[in-house]
């Protein structure tokens, strides 16, 4: 392809682009294929010959589309959020048109400072910590990660080497193996799995904190397990609070576990990865107070119109972050050593500036007033039940009932497929979660998406009672 052909087939591509996002509500959200669908589909190894552009663009329709669940249909209503807008869009073409690795401030200049400004407009805007910005040649600073799974992943490894080398200062004949063994982590037995794989794959021990009745981490356990562990030899080293878990949108109440942490001398990482982006908005900031922390993570990439991937992390010491992950081959090194990496900034840059704060502010309110009105509908209909705090875009509901008149009810809706929906377990409850997910959702498919659940819960219990 060359560059007159791009020009036309990159205008041909933005026109597909465009109609589908125009047309997705048409599309059903759910696809209709079992798995290994697509293997007989296409040829069992690549093309000798080149194949053209039309051939492709085709095959797209005809094996990919199938196959796809609509994530930005205003009938999904599963997971969480997760970012879409056209000046992301448009910054990733040139993204990947400039192709730069930011491995170091020399490899690629613009694509290191933009990272680092990006990060300082994105912590003022959540009205964070002076020491978390970059601004003032302070010690902290941002950096954009692939995923809150990878920016947990990343503290916990920084917080063991900090104590390692904290243990080993003190008493110089302990072995790193010596300390590991007995290094623990903590966090809720809400917090997403990815917080027990990072536990996993570092090597520590990590132990499930029982959360109480609002779904949040309970201090006096945490102090209890911190005693307990100490009494046996161990080291507590690591905390992770969640503020939006993923089952509920619960959150654990942060100045109660920096007291925890810092009587402890451990490290305090926040995984607020669908939260965060609403705290950007006046009214929901009070839910970070006490975010005066070591490490802090949310995805711009759920709820922030940055589509993915676009993690962002704080420290409140950039070196303990270095200092835990620097190698420098003579090759690599540079009197400038400050390094970003992907030039996903770009997108953070658009982003911000297409939609202003006030534009951002205004999408994050309109998928909580959504939440709200389907919270209100479930709640006038009295063989519902809301399981949770409806705090931000998510609705934890059920039939008054068993679990399995409620895996039942799941699954009519998602046979169905005009909507989608995905589960989660609330102690020994089988709960629907409705998530407010699409650019595009509005109260009409909100109401028409009750209307839908309502007649299947019909359906759910004439067959119970028969």
């Amino acid at each position: 392809m060359n560059t007159s052909e791009f020009r036309r087939r990159g205008k041909e591509m933005v026109d597909y682009v465009a109609n589908y996002m125009e047309g997705i509500e048409g599309r059903q959200v759910y696809p209709d294929v079992e798995p290994g669908y697509l293997r007989p589909l296409i040829p069992d190894s690549a093309p000798q010959e080149p194949d053209t552009f039309e051939d492709i663009i085709n095959d797209i329709e005809k094996i990919i589309m199938p196959g796809v669940t609509h994530w930005h249909s205003p009938y999904f209503f599963a997971y969480f959020p997760t970012a879409s807008s056209y000046p992301a869009m448009l910054a990733d073409m040139l993204c990947g048109a400039i192709g730069c690795i930011g491995f170091s401030w020399a490899a690629s200049p613009a694509c290191t400072e933009l990272e680092t400004v990006m990060m300082d407009w994105l912590g003022k805007m959540l009205e964070l910590p002076k020491a978390f910005l970059t601004e003032n040649a302070g010690e902290g600073g941002g950096v954009i990660q692939g995923s809150a799974s990878e920016a947990t992943l990343v503290a916990l490894l920084a917080a063991r080497t900090k104590a390692i080398h904290r243990l080993q200062a003190a008493s110089p004949e302990l072995t790193q193996a010596a300390i590991m063994e007995k290094l623990v982590a903590y966090s809720s037995d809400q917090a997403h799995s990815s917080v027990e794989r990072a536990g996993l794959i570092g090597g520590v021990k990590l132990k499930a904190i029982p959360s109480d009745g609002n779904f949040a981490m309970r201090a006096s356990a945490l102090q209890e397990a911190l005693e307990r562990d100490r009494a046996a030899g161990l080291i507590p080293f690591f905390v992770v609070a969640t503020l939006g878990t993923t089952t509920c949108c619960s959150f654990d109440n942060l100045l109660e576990k920096k007291k925890n942490c810092n009587k402890e001398d451990m490290w305090l990482h926040v995984d607020a990865a669908y939260a965060g982006s609403a705290f950007i908005c006046p009214e929901f900031r009070h839910l970070l107070n006490g975010v005066e922390v070591d490490s802090f993570n949310f995805n711009p990439h759920k709820w922030l119109l940055v589509n993915f991937d676009c993690s962002a992390m704080w420290v409140k010491k950039r070196s303990d972050l270095t200092g835990a992950f620097r190698l420098d081959p003579t090759y690599l090194k540079h009197s400038h050593q400050d390094s970003g990496k992907l030039f996903r900034s770009l997108k953070m840059w658009f982003v911000f500036r297409m939609y202003g704060v006030k534009g951002l502010q205004a999408y994050i309110r309109k998928h909580v007033q959504l939440s709200h009105e389907f919270e209100s509908l479930v709640l006038q209909d009295p063989r519902f039940e809301i399981c949770a705090e409806v705090t931000l875009g998510l609705v934890c509901f059920r039939l008054k009932g068993s679990n399995k008149v409620n895996e039942a009810l799941l699954q009519g809706i998602n046979s169905a497929k005009k909507i989608h929906l995905v589960p989660c377990h609330l102690r020994d409850k089988f709960v629907l979660r409705f998530a407010i997910c699409s650019r595009t959702v509005e109260s009409a498919h909100v109401q028409r998406a009750w209307e839908h659940i309502k007649e299947l819960a019909a359906d759910v219990l004439r067959a119970e009672r028969e």
